[in-house]
């Protein structure tokens, strides 16, 4: 997922740049986005071909005017936004005779229309997180075009082009697919409610809470960064957008206690990645998964939050065996919150969560219809500081910034989502996905461990390329059919295939939160990323852990299983962690390592 800069109100009217961030413009557009996406959840969902194209019409504002950084990109910007939006509103406003077209055009202007959606596709990305996502896009929609002429196995016959343009833009698959679905009706309202959350005192609770619990431990900084990287994380689930805002906290504060530089931002590098598997956002893949394997959302929830534990759990173990190696103090009495401002400050996302959790889980409805009660419950925690001091003037500022924030974020993992939706929509048309499928199995030799192989690699490969979402729906379409072939079931193919598109958060050469770190620590990204490796060896371990012990993911099944798997597993990555980072004998430290791996793979 793309980062995003937030701040909160108080600092940005200390800068002196309310007024700048803030413009009515941004503000309205932002509580236009909010109120179209609540607005579906409380009356209903309207058809694919009208609530997908006003989607991607509230995005483009805020990828190509907002962000534009030149004076040709915001003059480009304006006409690819007023072209754009009459592109999706000829979408909407036509959206039942185009459904009777079964996604064939049959006339000049309808293949124009669609020709620049999928352009504008391509840019809007582009400008939202980089190249590479949308080369990889271009790159399946040129296979769509000329793969008739690919000799082999690896062709497919070729299919007229207004019924290859019209599937991807004028009905229900590629634009408007059920990703795109996902994106407009679940994940914009937890965006939303992160966005909410964000903007109120939220941030300064999980850091509270986390320096009360770890504070006054060995490595206390330390801990306090993976406690309140785990609770940020748990609700925007970007990791550069994790690092910039608790890092801007707990860098600071290790370096002043001593710690190493690399040191300091490798743990707020792995600690803030985890935030992708840790429940219940998970970047946006918690939804997709919903959509891909049918599981309901809250059977995905207890799948993935012991296997998250562990590994927040294992780069915990990894600070206390730094500490072998360093003097990881604690953080000192005078500068932890009093209990009186961790409860207080507590408040404002436990109250929300806690609505959230009980909703789901007791009262029986949709998780984005509980999301949205938690939204409007937060937004009344805005009239409210730190102090408990009720301002209507303060609770304009923060709503303000909220929408602002909900509108940018709910925009850029919309270019992601719509954009990764092509790659799909061409998989699907063309049988590609089937191919490489076979390629895998003859490949591995239908054995199930070196097709695992084989997909770690390429979720590796493709996840240093583009977003750990987009990485995740485009290797688990072509791969995740060919490790269910082998005996894997379906929902620990995708948490499998999930984990490994996020290695490359920490992983050289393209490591977007070990840079992010390095350069608020003011140290060479490589050592950084080396003491992030290490710290973050969970990340490598634990999707192969979950294949050897399956039964860590039946949380909601089978509990105690689940438990016992967990303890186990914990065992063996706490002796590999230590082998590997503790200052011990080099033949203790092999003995370590060994012994883990035996336990996790072999008992």
């Amino acid at each position: 997922m793309s980062s995003t800069r937030t701040s909160s109100p108080a600092a940005a009217t200390a800068a002196g740049d309310v007024s700048a961030r803030l413009h009515p413009l941004w503000v309205g557009l932002g509580a236009l986005t909010v109120a179209f996406h609540l607005g579906l959840i409380f009356y209903g969902l309207a058809p694919a071909l009208v609530s997908r194209p006003i989607h991607m019409a509230l995005a483009l504002p805020w990828i190509l005017i907002h962000a534009a950084r030149t004076r040709y990109e915001r003059w480009s910007g304006w006409a690819l936004t007023l072209i754009g939006l009459a592109a999706c509103a000829y979408i909407v406003f036509n959206e039942e005779a185009l459904s009777n077209q079964y996604g064939f055009i049959d006339n000049h202007f309808q293949m124009l229309v669609g020709g620049f959606l999928i352009v504008l596709a391509l840019e809007t990305a582009r400008r939202a997180i980089g190249w590479p996502l949308p080369l990889v896009a271009l790159m399946a929609l040129l296979y769509g075009l000329f793969g008739d002429l690919v000799p082999g196995q690896f062709g497919h016959p070729g299919m007229p082009l207004p019924s290859f343009v019209g599937t991807l833009t004028i009905a229900e698959g590629g634009l408007w697919g059920k990703l795109t679905g996902v994106s407009v009706g679940v994940v914009a309202i937890f965006v939303i409610f992160g966005a909410v959350l964000n903007a109120g005192e939220a941030g300064r609770g999980f850091m509270n809470m986390a320096s009360a619990v770890a504070g006054r431990l060995t490595g206390g900084a330390a801990k306090v960064s993976v406690i309140s990287s785990a609770l940020m994380g748990s609700i925007s689930g970007s990791a550069s957008a994790n690092v910039a805002s608790t890092g801007a906290i707990t860098i600071p504060s290790m370096v002043r206690l001593g710690y190493p530089r690399a040191l300091a931002g490798g743990v707020e590098a792995v600690a803030s990645s985890g935030g992708q598997i840790m429940p219940p956002l998970m970047g946006a893949g918690a939804f997709v998964m919903v959509e891909l394997t049918g599981t309901p959302y809250t059977q995905i929830m207890a799948a993935a939050t012991l296997p998250a534990i562990l590994y927040f759990a294992t780069v915990w173990m990894g600070i206390d065996a730094f500490a072998t190696r360093h003097d990881l103090r604690p953080i000192a009495s005078s500068d932890q919150p009093s209990g009186k401002e961790v409860l207080i400050t507590s408040l404002f996302f436990a109250i929300p969560f806690a609505l959230l959790l009980e909703r789901i889980f007791l009262g029986g409805v949709t998780p984005q219809y509980a999301a949205s009660i938690a939204i409007f419950v937060g937004m009344l925690l805005l009239c409210f500081d730190v102090r408990l001091r009720f301002s209507l003037t303060g609770f304009a500022i923060r709503l303000a910034e909220a929408m602002v924030i909900a509108g940018r974020q709910v925009a850029v993992i919309g270019a992601i989502i719509i954009c990764a939706s092509l790659v799909i929509g061409v998989l699907s048309m063309t049988g590609l996905g089937v191919k490489i499928t076979s390629a895998i199995l003859s490949l591995s030799g239908e054995m199930l461990w070196p097709a695992l192989l084989f997909t770690a690699l390429a979720c590796l490969v493709l996840g240093m390329e583009v977003p750990t979402t987009a990485a995740y729906v485009i290797c688990v379409s072509v791969a995740g059919p060919a490790l269910t072939a082998l005996g894997l079931e379906p929902l620990l193919a995708h948490l499998f295939v999930f984990w490994f598109a996020l290695l490359s958060t920490i992983t050289p050469p393209v490591c977007g939160g070990v840079f992010i770190a390095a350069g608020m620590v003011g140290e060479n990204w490589l050592k950084v990323a080396i003491k992030a490796m290490a710290l973050g060896i969970g990340l490598y371990i634990i999707p192969l852990a979950m294949v050897a012990n399956p039964d860590i993911i039946r949380l909601a099944t089978d509990p105690a299983a689940a438990v016992i798997d967990l303890l186990k597993v914990g065992a063996g990555l706490a002796a590999i962690s230590f082998g590997v980072i503790a200052r011990r004998a080099a033949w203790l430290r092999g003995v370590l390592i060994v012994a883990g791996a035996l336990v996790i793979f072999l008992l």
